[in-house]
């Protein structure tokens, strides 16, 4: 049965590249993720205010060095795309922002980012989402973007709000965190807005 509309993107419009090292505001860089980098991933994870927002812990080093090399297959099968947030001149890692969800026949993605302990309250969230929502909607060109949060993470509800985000609703228990289930706000952001 043939399609009556066009792709947006086209197979091959990730893995047929390297991925990108991207410039952010304020001396951070958006990098593909090295195997160096787990044993810093492994203490972000050891955090409890992950705990509380994420359904995921890791129990060693070597399982963060698994996600890295999931990370780097996703990115391969254009799945996902995950990049370590670090400081441009010291290299220290200070987050995590990825495109989780990826649809490319119909442009669509999830933003996703979490940041290290010692990087909290300084904007590194927020600049690194804009950094890759540029390069998500203007330079390879997704068609729209959304970014889920808990409604009670107030913080990431800020960093969609600051990074042009618009509101959409709300997903009622959509989520199931260790906790129990969340309600989760829906922001999103269309090529043009």
């Amino acid at each position: 049965m043939p399609f009556l509309i066009s792709p947006v993107l086209t197979a091959g419009t990730l893995a047929d590249r390297p991925q990108p090292t991207l410039p952010a505001d304020g001396g951070l860089v958006l990098r593909p993720w090295r195997a160096g980098d787990a044993p810093a991933v492994y203490e972000v994870f050891q955090d409890p205010v992950m705990h509380q927002w994420h359904a995921r812990a890791a129990d060693c080093v070597a399982e963060a060095g698994d996600w890295i090399q999931a990370w780097h297959q996703a990115w391969e099968g254009e799945r996902e795309a995950h990049w370590a947030v670090a400081d441009a001149e010291s290299g220290e890692l200070l987050g995590r922002v990825a495109l989780r969800e990826l649809r490319l026949d119909d442009g669509t993605a999830e933003v996703a980012y979490w940041t290290a302990p010692q990087a909290r309250g300084r904007g590194v969230a927020a600049r690194a989402t804009t950094a890759l929502t540029h390069w998500a909607l203007d330079e390879i060109g997704f068609h729209r973007l959304e970014l889920l949060h808990a409604v009670r993470n107030e913080a990431s509800c800020r960093v969609a709000s600051r990074t042009g985000f618009a509101l959409e609703g709300t997903k009622r228990s959509a989520i199931m965190q260790p906790d129990g289930w969340h309600d989760m706000h829906l922001h999103a952001r269309i090529r043009g807005d």
